[in-house]
């Protein structure tokens, strides 16, 4: 698939935005992590750090390497994870809103 000039610039400008709103949500589940009641202090610490670990892995999977030529492949890992979600496409062309969403849109058609 081309990618056009207008999707690839939506794209490099939302990469902060999508990267923010993610790392919120994920450090909302770590903070819940360490005063988890149920569980003792070494538990929450290595339970958060193996998550902080996740995170991580995830985050550089997403985020890191951009290229035009690879933007696809990061959308749908974004997708997979959460990262982005259908309406954060809005404003891109159809064939990439289809191509990221493609399951979406067939379960909606």
């Amino acid at each position: 698939m081309d990618i056009i000039e207008s999707d690839w610039k939506r794209f490099s400008r939302m990469l902060p935005m999508l990267r923010e709103r993610y790392l919120a949500e994920q450090n909302a589940r770590i903070s819940e992590m360490l005063v988890d009641p149920k569980k003792n202090e070494t538990e929450r610490f290595w339970n958060a750090l193996e998550k902080m670990e996740k995170e991580a892995k995830t985050l550089r999977r997403c985020l890191d390497d951009h290229r035009r030529s690879n933007m696809v492949l990061h959308l749908m890992s974004m997708r997979a994870v959460g990262m982005i979600k259908k309406e954060d496409l809005a404003d891109f062309t159809a064939e990439l809103q289809k191509t990221v969403f493609v399951d979406l849109v067939r379960e909606t058609d």
